[in-house]
């Protein structure tokens, strides 16, 4: 059997309306739905972009500390 959705305005904002049933509070504009989920993805996005540099600079500074550590081996050795 079909539920029916029973919806109601909710004052002073056009595009929300409240589900009868549940009670939550619906927003029904699709275009700044989407647009919040195309934020979401570039914010991944821009997340994802800090952890990758980020570790690459830590694999670096790992590898600096491995050089710097071979060069006083070398010159004590000499």
């Amino acid at each position: 059997m079909a539920e029916i959705k029973n919806y109601a305005h909710v004052e002073g904002h056009p595009d929300l309306v409240r589900d009868m049933y549940s009670g939550a509070i619906i927003n029904r504009n699709r275009s700044a739905y989407d647009r919040a989920k195309k934020r979401a993805v570039e914010a991944q996005i821009s997340r994802d972009k800090i952890r990758d540099t980020t570790r690459d600079i830590n694999i670096l500074k790992s590898e600096m500390h491995e050089i710097k550590s071979l060069l006083k081996q070398l010159v004590s050795n000499q």
